[in-house]
Formats: structure tokens, sequence, C-alpha cells
């Protein structure tokens, strides 16, 4: 399994565990890069995904506390993002045919908030063009599309 890759200055720190993050660390912007034809994809993952879950009988019958009985609790789980390769249909079929070795995976801005973390996908989508050249990217935040620029 590729690790992620982080820039920062002159140095290049590689993340393996959730305890590499900073502390306050939300998601990340990432690249990856299709290093046998060059293209890349732009995009972005959380650290955490908050999950509802219904509560077991158990918990119910313990339940101690003013007014009705929950029924659901809210939950936070690590994400998948140590095996993350994106979303795009494409970069996925690329990866079962060509194997993880033509692609690297960067990571381009950690973030510590959630409009944080959309702001700097947009502006990484923007500042690589990635619907001006050949890349995985066919949209950016679902309003601007290559076909728009043809």
């Amino acid at each position: 399994m590729k690790k992620w890759l982080y820039k920062n200055g002159n140095s290049t720190l590689e993340f393996k565990t959730i305890e590499d993050f900073p502390t306050d660390t939300f998601g990340f912007v990432y690249k990856i890069t299709n290093i046998c034809d060059g293209r890349i994809y732009v995009g972005k993952k959380v650290l955490f995904n908050n999950l509802t879950k219904t509560l077991t009988k158990k918990e119910i019958l313990e339940w101690r506390g003013p007014g009705r009985v929950p029924r659901k609790k809210k939950v936070q789980k690590e994400s998948n993002w140590e095996s993350y390769w994106g979303s795009n249909k494409q970069i996925k079929e690329d990866l079962k045919n060509m194997g993880e070795k033509c692609f690297t995976r960067e990571i381009l801005t950690l973030c510590r908030t959630k409009k944080q973390l959309t702001y700097y996908e947009v502006y990484w989508q923007m500042k690589l063009e990635v619907i001006a050249i050949d890349s995985y990217n066919d949209n950016i935040q679902g309003k601007f599309y290559r076909k728009d620029l043809e």
C-alpha cells in the first residue's frame, strides 16, 4: 500500500497512521498522479466520518436522564483515508489494470474545517487547471465541466 506524501517546505513527510497528522486536522486535499501517462486527479478526504447508530436494547434500558429515551447516537469513526484512491471511476479502473506502481499520492493541503477543505479543493483544481488539461477530474464542484470549455 502506497503511503500519503506531504511536502512541507524542504522536507517530505509520510503519513502512515492517524497519529501522524496534526491534532486539529479535519481532512486534506490530495493529488493522485498516474506516472505512466501523466494524468492527475485532485480531490479531498476527511479523516473522520460522523455516523448515526441505533441504540441497542441494553443501551436503551440503561438510559438514565431527563426526557425521552433516545433511539440513536452519534458516533465518530476513522475514515478509509489510508487505502483511499479517489472516487473517480476511471482512476479506479486504471488502478485495477495498471497497479499501484503507476500512481503516486500526494497531500497538497491539510485543513482544519469542512469549509477550508472545500475551498482548498476548488483552489487546487483551478490552480492546476484540471478541467482544461487531460486529467481524471471532469468537473469542479459539479458546476464547471470540461465540456463547457469546448
